[in-house]
């Protein structure tokens, strides 16, 4: 297989997974748990001296190309494995690259930190463990980038796309709704900016995404 993905799926493994299986490719899922210490390991090491997952190996005829950070990961998979045909996820126009590539840098910088926040304390940590006043805060500040990106929804659908950087889902779409599923069950921000929780919704209804995690009720 050309490619070979470390990670699980609970984690920011997702993203290229996500990626992988929404081109169709095939491609060999190592299964690396970094809470049992996998990341840890010699030879895990070796791929990645971070000791943090993903890790992507792409195979290639001329040698192999590791790539780390999960966007870095995505983007590479979309950008190096998956049709240009403006039907893909891959970009095919130099405007959908650049969307593709702006909006995920935004993410990270702009989202993924408090979103992260009220994942565990809303939701993933033990009851006994959770700092409310630190997700409420976080929530807060989460209106500012969510703002933006509404508004940016608002613009696209005004130009008939219904989608970051084009009509269809693309990469862009995949990189930014991997961050903010992580927020998808706080009713209260989601009720806030109704474009970001449609276009959300539309995004974890796709088959690949559906396959990779179980369905949710919202």
């Amino acid at each position: 297989m050309a490619l070979t993905i470390y990670g699980i799926q609970a984690s920011r493994a997702l993203r290229p997974l996500w990626a992988a299986t929404e081109l169709g490719l095939a491609f060999e899922h190592v299964q690396t748990d970094y809470r049992v210490g996998a990341t840890r390991a010699s030879d895990f090491l070796a791929l990645n001296p971070n000791g943090r997952i993903p890790v992507v190996v792409d195979h290639r005829p001329e040698g192999e190309v590791i790539i780390w950070e999960s966007m870095a990961c995505a983007l590479y998979i979309a950008r190096q494995h998956g049709p240009a045909d403006g039907r893909s996820i891959t970009p095919a126009t130099p405007r959908e690259d650049a969307e593709a590539l702006r909006w995920s840098f935004w993410v990270m910088t702009e989202v993924e930190k408090d979103a992260l926040t009220v994942l565990m304390h809303r939701f993933a940590m033990a009851p006994e463990e959770r700092k409310p006043e630190l997700a409420d805060k976080a929530e807060q500040r989460l209106h500012v980038p969510l703002r933006v990106l509404e508004k940016h929804l608002a613009a696209q659908q005004a130009r008939g796309e219904a989608h970051l950087a084009a009509e269809r889902f693309t990469v862009a779409d995949l990189c930014v709704a991997s961050v903010l599923l992580w927020v998808r069950a706080t009713r209260e921000l989601m009720e806030a900016f109704p474009l970001v929780y449609a276009w959300l919704h539309a995004c974890l209804a796709r088959p690949a995404y559906r396959a990779l995690r179980p369905p949710r009720k919202d």
